[in-house]
């Protein structure tokens, strides 16, 4: 787009920081397939951290712990627990990135900065935005190493096969009540985003809870930002849950996008990925709703995979249960079959789900 100053090719990367980043990144070799490529610690230089690279086709996760108590890293996993930092955007020109946010009222964190090894150089600089997360442009065009400088190439032992995962479809933030017209308004004005679509309390409702959502998009729609906050309702909302046990705004799940969620999700279960259960009785209702799909319902049922339509096509998706104790990060598995949509005929069964969660777990 001509009138887009901040063009985005994609997400370069999502780190988050953990507690232990080598156990972490076993778990997400084994259970989501992921390949270990890359690593920067003690051994290559770095003194105060370890961090993981983890790829699978076109997602790249970074798994970073402290190796000091009195670092960032540390007191963020204090916080917040195991949860998303950075989440990085491949731009061709990182300055200007960087300058046309800056100019547009960003609250930066890293300056522009040139980082070089015998494989070339790559240019990254960072702003903030909701809680204690942040957006780091990242420019590699000039560079032919494995990840970044610093880090070094590795190899696992463990034999790793993929479970069909392709690319970051969207990440869901969860920010406090009134805040999201605030953050909506930053990725519109601050980074040129479009708001995609709206969903209120309406939309996204049980008998006991409730939550608003909206959706912005950058120009060439590669990346998608819906950001939650809490609506009224009888009982806690799991946005709420996930607020007092981070301890302010985050990242609350990614979805990551599959050509084959039968496979992918049948994968999954078998590595012991735990996923949020629908009742039986929404299969029962689903083919009126959404006509005509492709894949076998009967599996789809076996699966526990959820369906829905909208006018461009339908989508296939289901949510992992947060990965780690505290009720906070997951994963949202999906399938696009033409849709541009979220799921919001899936909502009120999802929320249900959660709902149930919530209740063992003494949070409703």
């Amino acid at each position: 787009m001509s009138d887009d100053f901040l063009p985005i090719n994609g997400t370069d990367y999502i780190e988050l920081y953990v507690g232990n980043a080598k156990q972490s990144a076993s778990f997400y070799q084994h259970c989501l397939g992921f390949a270990l490529v890359a690593y920067a610690g003690p051994e290559t230089g770095v003194r105060e951290q370890a961090s993981y690279v983890l790829q699978q086709n076109k997602i790249r996760f970074v798994l970073t712990t402290a190796l000091t108590i009195d670092s960032e890293i540390s007191e963020h996993v204090r916080i917040h627990g195991d949860g998303v930092k950075v989440l990085a955007l491949n731009v061709d020109d990182a300055r200007k990135s960087f300058a046309e946010t800056k100019k547009r009222g960003a609250e930066t964190v890293q300056e522009p900065k040139v980082l070089s090894d015998d494989f070339g150089e790559v240019v990254v600089a960072s702003i903030k935005t909701y809680g204690e997360t942040i957006h780091t442009f990242v420019e590699r065009k000039n560079y032919r190493g494995i990840f970044l400088p610093g880090f070094q190439p590795i190899k696992s032992d463990l034999h790793v096969e993929s479970v069909g995962l392709q690319y970051v479809d969207h990440c869901v933030g969860n920010v406090e009540l009134g805040q999201m017209n605030r953050w909506v308004d930053f990725y519109e004005k601050v980074m040129g985003f479009k708001l995609l679509v709206t969903f209120d309390d309406a939309d996204i409702s049980t008998a006991y809870s409730a939550l608003m959502s909206k959706v912005v998009s950058n120009g060439n729609g590669y990346v998608k930002f819906p950001i939650n906050e809490p609506a009224k309702g009888k009982k806690k909302s799991q946005i709420e849950e996930y607020l007092d046990f981070y301890h302010g705004p985050g990242v609350q799940h990614v979805a990551l996008a599959t050509d084959d969620i039968i496979f992918t999700v049948r994968e999954l279960r078998r590595r012991g990925i735990a996923f949020l259960h629908v009742p039986e009785i929404y299969y029962a209702e689903v083919s009126n709703r959404v006509g005509s799909i492709q894949e076998d319902l009967a599996e789809l049922k076996e699966l526990n995979i959820l369906i829905d339509r909208d006018e461009e096509g339908y989508l296939l998706q289901i949510f992992t249960k947060p990965i780690q104790d505290r009720p906070t990060l997951f994963f949202e598995i999906i399938e696009r079959n033409g849709a541009k949509s979220f799921g919001k005929g899936n909502f009120k069964a999802l929320f249900e789900s959660i709902e149930r969660e919530q209740a063992l777990r003494g949070n409703l």
